[in-house]
């Protein structure tokens, strides 16, 4: 069933203005690979699985309309999340680069924040390069701060920080998250809490460049072992030393979806 589009005219969105984004709507996003999610009864709606949250409102640009209206990618959709700085360690940009080519050169789309700054703006503009597909989302209040980046394949905007983060997800098959700082963590915590209480199966990973995320390890370690999280909170993480062996575990994903 192709979902209802309302259309209405962009009125006053805060500066910068968006004049080349001609609609507003409220819609379904391009589908990932694999529906993953999976929902109890009491957030169903006649049988169906609803996703977390349906955009109220999102300007969208790229690519042609019927893109946008339930088609299921044929490609893995990657969710990465990272900092909108490059971080002290030149490791980091390096990673992010070698990261977004490499979901490139795989066929894999990327899926971020859709800024044109630090880390974020690395993965992209390597993914770009390499001729991969790029799926931006970000809030209005942040167009000028992360300098949101139109040349994307697609490019949504937000009225929330809330919406950006639920159509990312929505829009993936897995999430990778890259050295970031509160950011970062506080979307990699929501999704490991959605897995923690079953509303999920999309598998997450940390990108453990030089060792960054080693104090968070042993934070969760730390829950764990003071009785805040079941000893399975950890499996539901896999930690990965480089870009190499992050993409063999979703190359794995790729074929095992089909």
């Amino acid at each position: 069933m192709t979902p209802k589009i309302t259309i209405q005219r962009i009125l006053a969105l805060p500066p910068p203005a968006l004049p080349d984004i001609g609609v507003v709507m409220a819609l379904h996003l391009p589908a990932p690979k694999a529906q993953t999610l999976s929902f109890p009864s009491e957030i169903r709606d006649h049988g169906r699985p609803q996703p977390l949250e349906t955009p109220s409102g999102c300007a969208y640009q790229g690519g042609i309309l019927r893109q946008v209206q339930g088609i299921v990618m044929k490609t893995l959709s990657v969710c990465v999340y990272c900092g909108a700085r490059p971080g002290v360690d030149p490791a980091y940009m390096t990673a992010a680069t070698e990261l977004g080519r490499a979901l490139a050169e795989a066929d894999m789309r990327l899926v971020y924040g859709a800024g044109d700054v630090g880390i974020m703006g690395a993965v992209a503009r390597a993914a770009q390069s390499a001729r991969g597909q790029t799926f931006g989302v970000i809030p209005t209040h942040l167009m000028a701060w992360e300098v949101g980046k139109r040349d994307l394949t697609t490019f949504i905007v937000t009225e929330t920080m809330h919406e950006r983060k639920k159509v990312m997800f929505m829009n993936a098959d897995a999430v990778v998250v890259l050295p970031g700082g509160a950011g970062s963590l506080d979307e990699f915590f929501e999704v490991l809490t959605w897995r923690q209480l079953g509303l999920h199966q999309k598998p997450i990973y940390l990108l453990d460049v030089a060792g960054y995320w080693q104090p968070l390890i042993a934070l969760i370690d730390h829950v764990i072992v003071q009785g805040f999280a079941d000893p399975s909170l950890k499996g539901f993480v896999e930690t990965l030393p480089d870009v190499p062996a992050l993409m063999a575990q979703l190359a794995q994903l790729d074929q095992a979806q089909g």
